[in-house]
């Protein structure tokens, strides 16, 4: 029951123990890249402006009462504008913040703790028009697809990351979204991970909504195995690690 207790006061607004804390912020040291970095020699792929967006359903209050949890999809491929659309909805940059001249803070989709927005977006493509299947990262600044290379026995590795549910395998797409911590410990030191773990529910709500405005349907999933989903998605697992995922299809 300790273990219990001590998990419940994580979740609790705990700022007056922080006080003998001291940020890097607080410390003047710079301010982390809002944007995790890429090799130059990697391909980029443009995706469907928002502005040329089109969906199905752009009815806000249905796509609400219509929302559930879905886990059984058609072979239907996903377009790459609904794919965009669905990329841009849970973290498309509408405005980045400058300060003394550099980046420092980003304005999205989805709200973020002090604007942090410590996330970075895999994408585990089974089936999406135009697109090789493997694995991509979704560049929200530019709002561009980043390749990543292929997936020996993409489905059934993706299928067993998720412990086993078949959908994973079975879908359009695996959003996977992993976090880099030190991007808000940076002002919220030991702050950061309740506030982060809110922020992933904000970005994967968004998703709910966003596919059902095209058609679509996703189920997040809390349940992987993590070190075999940290090595799917190529990231080291103590500075960047996954920490949800929400596979999607065609209804």
């Amino acid at each position: 029951m300790d273990n219990v207790i001590e998990h419940r006061n994580f979740m609790k607004a705990n700022y007056a123990g922080f006080d003998n804390f001291k940020t890097d912020q607080m410390k003047n040291l710079p301010e982390p890249a809002l944007q995790k970095p890429l090799d130059n020699k990697i391909e980029l792929i443009d995706l469907i402006p928002y502005e040329k967006i089109n969906i199905q359903n752009d009815n806000l209050k249905a796509n609400i009462l219509n929302r559930r949890s879905r886990r059984v999809f058609t072979d239907e491929a996903l377009t790459l504008e609904e794919f965009s659309f669905l990329l841009w909805a849970t973290q498309g940059v509408k405005e980045i913040i400058q300060r003394e001249g550099r980046d420092y803070a980003s304005l999205r989709t989805v709200p973020s703790a002090g604007a942090r927005h410590p996330f970075e977006t895999y994408l585990v493509v089974h089936n999406v028009e135009s697109l090789k299947p493997g694995l991509y990262r979704y560049l929200g600044i530019e709002h561009k697809l980043a390749w990543l290379g292929e997936i020996e026995d993409q489905q059934k590795k993706m299928t067993e990351a998720a412990l086993g549910q078949q959908f994973a395998g079975k879908c359009s797409v695996v959003f996977i979204w992993a976090v880099i911590p030190y991007r808000s410990e940076w002002r919220y030191h030991v702050a950061t991970h309740k506030s982060a773990l809110i922020d992933a529910g904000h970005i994967c709500q968004n998703l709910y909504l966003a596919c059902e405005g095209i058609g679509a349907g996703t189920c997040a999933i809390a349940a992987y195995d993590q070190k075999m989903t940290d090595k799917l998605i190529r990231v080291d697992g103590v500075d960047e690690y996954c920490v949800y995922m929400s596979p999607v299809g065609k209804l």
